[in-house]
């Protein structure tokens, strides 16, 4: 018996925006589901934002494997067409601020009314109950208000954003997650339900370790702590400096420290008391980070991450983006590979991180052109060439 994809079959319609939505779409397509995207007639924000600089690889890198419908949901017609994809449905996502879709008549009452079997997914910063329901939310602002800024940095420092859109991308994990939970309900109950995922509820539980140093310290803020643990709970555990750039080291156990000391040749310090264990070691971590500095500095960065490998040492080069996008190891695996976009020429494009038994790799279709399948979606619902035609005219596609 051939396996197929676990969500082959499934239909999604995507109306999400930006990273978080797409990012989740992203998954279900990759799964094997059938994503029709559909977008305003110029396209969603990220397509738009394709004209300064870089910003088109995003766009190609999350909304691979999808078809593109271009449709005005203001005006009537817009209005019912989406509607009759949704009745074939089995999942609709989005990623509008609360409210946004009840205005256009097409919230979960209006949706579900027509497809009671229906998971409708939605996602917003803040969730559509709450205070802070109707702040505007970008991943910036959600890293501020969710104390990731307040803990990133070097506690001499102002705080800084994390470099990735981790509450964008976070939110849309979780929200693939919800989606396939509710599918799977669905499966015993044959009815659909909501599900939503806030980009501030969805980053909370990465701030543990940080959140366990406040409650070590009676519930005071926890400081910025650089590159060293989040809680302050581990040494050596730290980035360090080597010739030609740095190496990141951690010793989760004593064997590692052992290790490390043996790579060092300071077996003396085997039996110092300041060394002795893990509590010892956190309370003289700025002597531990020193003479860690001072052994990695005197080697180039990829020999010293060899010789730690060989001796079973935690650690791993700090790479650039360019290093990364050229791994061998994320290519040789799948992850990663290099396409030929009909818009964007050569780009690295990246597959889903999960893998399902039976079946290869989803095969990657670039992202479509704005509008490129609004033709074969309207077929499918089962307009005439005509009347494709005069949608075009009334300005609808």
């Amino acid at each position: 018996m051939t396996a197929s994809y676990p969500l082959a079959g499934i239909m999604v319609v995507d109306l999400s925006q930006i990273y978080n939505g797409p990012y989740a779409t992203f998954l279900l397509a990759q799964a094997g589901a059938d994503v029709i995207k559909v977008e305003p007639r110029d396209g969603e924000h990220l397509r738009r934002r394709g004209v300064v600089g870089g910003a088109a690889l995003p766009f190609a890198m999350l909304n691979a494997n999808k078809r593109s419908v271009s449709l005005d949901l203001k005006t009537a017609r817009g209005h019912d067409l989406l509607i009759e994809m949704v009745r074939r449905a089995d999942v609709v996502v989005e990623n509008f601020a609360p409210g946004v879709m009840e205005r256009l008549g097409l919230g979960l009452d209006a949706m579900q009314s027509v497809n009671p079997r229906l998971v409708y997914a939605s996602s917003s910063g803040y969730g559509s109950t709450g205070p802070y329901r109707d702040y505007p939310a970008m991943d910036l602002t959600v890293q501020a208000m969710s104390g990731i800024m307040s803990i990133t940095g070097f506690p001499d420092r102002p705080p800084v954003k994390a470099g990735p859109a981790l509450c964008d991308f976070f939110a849309g994990v979780h929200l693939y997650g919800a989606i396939v939970t509710a599918l799977l309900e669905r499966e015993r109950t044959g009815r659909g339900r909501a599900v939503e995922v806030a980009m501030l509820d969805s980053v909370y539980a990465s701030l543990s370790s940080n959140l366990g140093l406040c409650y070590a310290s009676d519930w005071k803020d926890a400081p910025r702590t650089g590159n060293r643990h989040g809680g302050l709970a581990e040494s050596p555990y730290n980035v360090y400096p080597t010739r030609d750039g740095y190496i990141a080291v951690i010793c989760v156990g004593e064997i590692h420290w052992k290790n490390l000391l043996g790579v060092m040749k300071r077996d003396d310090l085997r039996d110092d008391p300041r060394f002795k264990d893990l509590k010892s070691r956190v309370a003289n971590m700025d002597t531990v980070d020193e003479i860690v500095s001072g052994f990695t500095k005197q080697f180039d960065r990829e020999p010293l991450f060899a010789l730690l490998m060989e001796h079973r040492v935690p650690c791993a080069p700090v790479r650039t983006l360019n290093e990364v996008v050229n791994d061998a190891h994320l290519h040789g695996r799948g992850m990663l590979q290099w396409i030929d976009h009909p818009e964007l020429g050569r780009i690295v494009v990246q597959a889903s991180p999960m893998r399902y038994q039976g079946v290869p790799q989803m095969a990657h279709k670039p992202s479509a052109r704005l509008g490129e399948d609004n033709e074969s979606v309207l077929t499918w619902l089962g307009l005439a060439d005509s009347e494709i035609k005069s949608l075009r005219k009334e300005g609808v596609l």
